[in-house]
């Protein structure tokens, strides 16, 4: 039975399907861009945008269905979950099961691992983007239980919100009331389709550009040997791995927030030059604002935020943030970088910087926190804590200076690289609008594109990687 079991469990997947692949710039996107125009302008001769949203619907389960083609079910399982919930005022026992779903799938395999009992129970394999659409369910049914939101009267409308191709493997996270009203009616300018079109040029361009190159560099250190590494060169592999994460996941949000401007549809911004922070705090503030804000508004505030006693506030803050690290995989490691946080950030409210004190050493924090920040993005890297510990070893002088030649070639063949990375992380000048701005984003734009279609033909793909959590 359980041999049967485990032989269903373990089914050919395709490889998924992602935004810097040459068949979904070069087939899928073209295809959806010439349907989508086709029905808008059916739907113009017939007053309605249902042409339209049956398109982006059909193209978003078709997306999906690339890379899941039997967990596509269990997608559109919740968002029936999420329909019926919200229709009968049942919106609790919605958010409950739609957090089962999301423990069997995403941490079954742990659980099962810490209890033994996975000798006797099959792999579950991880859906894709259920951390994410999981979330964007839980926000629609609380908002619905609070009065924020009506209740969706369509079902395809609502797994529209849910499944839309864009943002739906790895955010940002899309609230409801964000594109509620966009669902039903929306329009698209030229300035929209314009900024559209060059934020997606933009995130390729950090996708394949910046964070695939990078990743060379990571896997060179961090994932090579680390009995071999030398301490310079383990540092140099954290800072590649920190700007790594940032310009990959950064690159798929612009990406999701182009493709949804050029349809009509205002994504919210999930990242705002992070690595310029003075504190943890404002490191959160900046980085991955959606799931920020969804844990703030639905698990902090609910709990009672700020307004309760301080020991209380205290745990809320700790349980927050270890839901923070948790959320974005199922290894203990995760939680240990979301408790880092919780520490940080402890340390912060209730010792130093409180309002009187922000501006005290502000210049000499802007130096520190970066280097805390990558220390935390080494508990990321290492889900096994023996070679986590291994690494922080060298990192802090275990393995030595190594070799001068070896070290120099290091920082010599990437130093372009991380010179632009390390550029681009800070908040540019804004041009001035007018026509010589124009022609120069045009031209910086193609010039992008051009680029990155060279680097990714012949090259092997590098999935983006928030895609797996």
């Amino acid at each position: 039975m359980l041999r049967r079991l485990k032989y269903r469990l373990n089914w050919h997947k395709i490889p998924v399907m992602y935004f810097s692949d040459l068949i979904f710039l070069y087939a899928f996107l073209p295809a959806f861009v010439i349907c989508y125009f086709v029905a808008g302008l059916w739907g113009k001769k017939e007053g309605s945008g249902a042409a339209r949203n049956i398109v982006l619907l059909c193209f978003s389960l078709i997306f999906y269905a690339w890379g899941e083609p039997v967990l596509i079910l269990l997608l559109i399982c919740s968002a029936f979950i999420c329909y019926i919930c919200a229709k009968t005022h049942k919106e609790t026992a919605g958010i409950i099961l739609l957090l089962l779903s999301l423990i069997i799938f995403k941490y079954g395999n742990l659980l099962t691992g810490l209890t033994g009992l996975a000798a006797y129970i099959p792999k579950i394999p991880l859906p894709l983007g259920i951390s994410f659409y999981t979330f964007q369910g839980i926000a629609y049914l609380a908002d619905v239980k609070r009065g924020r939101a009506k209740p969706q009267d369509s079902f395809y409308k609502l797994l529209l919100y849910i499944s839309m191709f864009p943002q739906l493997i790895a955010g940002p996270i899309v609230r409801y009331t964000d594109i509620s009203e966009d669902i039903d009616r929306r329009s698209v300018s030229p300035e929209d389709m314009a900024e559209g079109i060059r934020r997606i040029i933009c995130g390729l361009g950090k996708k394949v550009i910046l964070a695939d190159h990078l990743s060379l560099i990571v896997e060179e250190s961090m994932g090579a040997d680390l009995s071999t590494l030398s301490t310079p060169m383990a540092w140099l592999g954290l800072l590649a791995y920190s700007l790594q994460i940032y310009f990959d996941f950064s690159a798929y949000s612009d990406m999701a927030i182009g493709m949804g401007r050029c349809m009509g549809f205002k994504f919210p911004e999930n990242f705002d030059h992070p690595y310029i922070s003075a504190s943890a705090t404002e490191f959160w503030r900046r980085w991955h604002m959606s799931l920020g804000s969804f844990f703030r508004d639905y698990v902090y505030i609910p709990l009672g935020g700020s307004r309760v006693s301080r020991l209380r506030r205290l745990f809320n803050i700790m349980l927050v943030w270890a839901l923070t690290g948790f959320w974005h995989g199922a290894s203990l490691n995760f939680m240990v970088w979301g408790l880092y946080f919780g520490v940080l950030i402890l340390i912060e409210k209730e010792l130093f910087f409180k309002e009187k004190d922000k501006e005290r050493f502000k210049v000499l924090r802007h130096f520190t926190t970066p280097v805390i920040l990558m220390l935390g993005w080494g508990i990321f890297y290492f889900e096994d804590f023996s070679k986590m510990k291994d690494f922080f070893d060298v990192l802090f002088g275990r393995g030595g200076m190594g070799s001068e030649t070896l070290v120099m070639a290091g920082l010599s063949q990437n130093v372009f690289l991380l010179a632009v990375s390390l550029i681009l992380c800070l908040p540019l000048p804004k041009m001035k609008e007018g026509t010589v701005t124009t022609a120069f984003r045009t031209l910086y734009s193609v010039a992008i594109l051009v680029l990155a279609v060279l680097f990714l033909i012949g090259s092997t793909s590098h999935p983006f990687l928030y895609t797996r959590f």
